[in-house]
């Protein structure tokens, strides 16, 4: 297994995220408030067919922590990848962890 550091855990403002290319993907990786909880899914929205859910709004919908596309604001599980509007519709998840308040995400 191999993780590869993103950035500091403070560089993340809380209830955000941030964009990061990791071999040659995109990563949206976003910190919740309450917890410093770090959660990473692919940045690419395959209903805007743009890479934008790093810009999207997290929010907690039916006790699942998600991000809303910033373009048409179908929602993503950040756990799970599975969009809530339509279930035939997935995104890459990503492990993550914080070791010396370093964010780190394991390489697919």
């Amino acid at each position: 297994m191999t993780w590869i550091k993103v950035c500091a855990l403070d560089d993340i403002v809380p209830n955000s995220g941030v964009c990061a290319k990791i071999n040659e993907q995109q990563v949206a990786v976003f910190r919740e408030a309450e917890s410093d909880q770090i959660y990473a899914i692919g940045n690419y929205d395959p209903f805007s067919d743009a890479n934008v859910l790093s810009r999207g709004l997290m929010a907690q919908l039916d006790d699942q922590v998600t991000v809303a596309s910033p373009m048409y604001k179908q929602h993503f599980n950040l756990q799970t990848g599975q969009c809530l509007e339509d279930e035939t519709v997935s995104i890459p998840v990503y492990k993550t962890q914080v070791i010396d308040n370093m964010v780190v995400l394991e390489a697919k």
